[in-house]
């Protein structure tokens, strides 16, 4: 894979950062996206002393267009892309009621609409070539209800049911497709999401660094479903055998705050 293009988006920090990192190490050339242009430059001059080419293309993937925009500029430069980490994501804490359309619609925007389209649009080249790569970025949070965090939750529920249907039809294709689910992690997320002072975050959460490790790891090994830590494991295991009330119970004290 050595010298081959890596497209990674929600690049300018937490996983999407250390993935670049670790793509880098092994001389894969980059594609890196986030809204962010200062960081991506940033980024580009931390990793560019790797010998390898850093295209960066800041882009807010909640618009309809974004991903098309993407797909036909890296056309346009002859950029061929043989993995896509789908890794932009965002949560809102908050009653679902209470929420704003913008806080709803943006969320299934970018963790479902923009992630599938991307994954249609860079499919294609994948299978002619017979080659490729895709990492989707889910999370624990998708294998139960999450009172409090609704649409996030159940944004990430898709994104693994998805990733798991589109990895069989692919079988034999020389492409995989890979889910990978961590669990609370530090990064942005949860000062964006306003979870910071959860239960979750309070105890529980890993660093992006071991995270995307994991999750590099289960890509390259082209494994279809893969839960970053032992814990995380754990829990996501015992969603499938407790009472569905009890798990949407359990799933509302851990956002809570802690006391």
């Amino acid at each position: 894979m050595n010298g081959s293009t890596a497209l990674i988006t929600g690049a300018s920090g937490g996983i999407g950062y250390e993935l670049a990192r670790l793509f880098a190490r092994d001389r894969h050339n980059l594609v890196l996206v986030a809204r962010s242009s200062d960081k991506l430059k940033q980024i580009a001059a931390e990793l560019a002393p790797s010998g390898i080419q850093v295209t960066t293309v800041p882009l807010d993937l909640v618009e309809p267009r974004a991903p098309h925009v993407l797909f036909d500029q890296l056309q346009r430069e002859g950029i061929a892309v043989d993995v896509l980490v789908n890794n932009a994501g965002f949560g809102k804490f908050g009653e679902f009621a209470k929420m704003t359309e913008a806080g709803i619609l943006g969320q299934i925007e970018l963790n479902i609409t923009a992630l599938t389209h991307l994954t249609k649009l860079f499919l294609a080249p994948m299978m002619a070539r017979r080659s490729g790569r895709i990492l989707n970025v889910a999370s624990t949070a998708g294998f139960q209800p999450g009172p409090l965090m609704a649409v996030y939750y159940a944004t990430k529920a898709y994104v693994i049911s998805f990733s798991e249907a589109i990895a069989n039809e692919l079988e034999g294709s020389g492409v995989t497709v890979t889910c990978f689910c961590p669990g609370a992690t530090h990064t942005g997320f949860a000062q964006r999401a306003g979870i910071g002072g959860s239960r979750l975050f309070k105890f529980g959460a890993m660093s992006a660094e071991s995270v995307a490790r994991d999750g590099y790891r289960a890509l390259m090994n082209g494994r279809t479903l893969a839960i970053s830590g032992a814990q995380n494991w754990l829990v996501a295991q015992s969603t499938r055998f407790a009472p569905r009330r009890m798990v949407t119970a359990a799933s509302r004290w851990v956002s809570e705050k802690a006391e």
